[in-house]
């Protein structure tokens, strides 16, 4: 084997690797919200968006946002979120429909950021993106997975398509 496909193999292995670890920090996310009811049936969610509101934490242009079609609809948005998370979380674990899950994974964090992480006025640029961390590391995550070939190995589609 040469060395140029030596290390095609390992930084596959190793994105493959960190799709499956995002993978399983989404389904430890999700199943909270999905085998409970607290959070999609008893105000979970809603206290949530209430907090960004209250906080301050919420962009200022989210705010309308978030009082006007997200409050209002809290409960369908919050089984939305629960099984969206789970739905990325089994795609990446399992290597099935990686590039779909990884764009609703990067809108769903950009959601996230914008609702939740702002750190205020008239503060230095880098604070904004210290406050974001939380959301955009994962998002830069799912921008390598869209644009790599993370379920190349470790994956089921992998082993279907072998003859």
């Amino acid at each position: 084997m040469k060395l140029q496909d030596r290390a095609a193999d390992q930084n596959a292995l190793a994105l493959a690797g960190l799709r499956i670890a995002v993978g399983c920090l989404f389904l430890i996310f999700a199943q909270y919200k999905v085998f409970g009811t607290q959070f999609t049936l008893h105000g979970g969610f809603e206290w949530w968006i209430n907090r960004f509101l209250q906080t301050g934490s919420a962009y200022p242009f989210m705010f309308p946002v978030l009082q006007r079609v997200v409050l209002p609809h809290a409960r369908a948005i919050a089984f939305l979120v629960a099984y969206g998370e789970l739905s990325i979380g089994l795609a990446l674990v399992f290597g099935v429909l990686v590039r779909a899950a990884s764009v609703c994974g990067v809108f769903y964090m950009l959601l996230l950021l914008f609702s939740s992480n702002y750190p205020g006025h008239h503060v230095p640029l880098w604070q904004y993106f210290g406050a974001s961390l939380d959301h955009s590391v994962l998002a830069l995550c799912f921008v390598a997975f869209i644009y790599g070939r993370s379920a190349q190995v470790l994956s089921i589609s992998q082993w279907i398509q072998k003859p």
